[in-house]
C-alpha cells in the first residue's frame, strides 16, 4: 500500500531539485540546508509509518518542522532574488498540502 503522504513529499523533493543549483550559486549553505531538510521529512515521514503511538507521532511532528524549514528556506532564496517566486510556488503548494497532511497524521 502506498503511503500517499510519502509519494506527495518525493513529488516536492523533484521539484526542490530543480532549484536548488539556482539556490546553492548565490548561498551554497542555504542550498544544503533545503537538501537536508529535504531529506529528513522523508526519512521521518517513512520512519514514522513503520511506528506505532508516541514513536509515529513524535516521528511525524519532527518531519512537519522539517517541511516548515524547507518552506522558510524557500522564502529565504525568494527574499532576496535567488529565486523567483513563481518557481518556487509549485513546491510551496506541495508543502501546505503535505503540512495539512501531517496535521490530520498527529491530530
Amino acid at each position: 500500500m502506498r503511503f500517499r503522504t510519502l509519494e506527495l513529499l518525493l513529488r516536492c523533493i523533484t521539484l526542490l531539485c530543480r532549484l536548488l543549483p539556482t539556490v546553492r550559486k548565490h548561498d551554497p549553505k542555504l542550498a544544503g540546508h533545503l537538501r537536508d531538510a529535504g531529506s529528513s521529512i522523508a526519512l521521518n515521514l517513512a520512519e514514522g509509518n513503520r511506528r506505532q503511538g508516541r514513536d509515529q507521532i513524535h516521528l511525524w511532528n519532527v518531519a512537519s518542522g522539517s517541511a516548515e524549514e524547507v518552506r522558510t528556506a524557500l522564502r529565504v532564496a525568494i527574499a532576496p532574488g535567488y529565486l523567483q517566486e513563481k518557481a518556487a510556488v509549485a513546491a510551496l503548494a506541495d508543502l501546505d498540502r503535505l503540512q495539512a497532511m501531517l496535521w490530520k497524521l498527529t491530530h
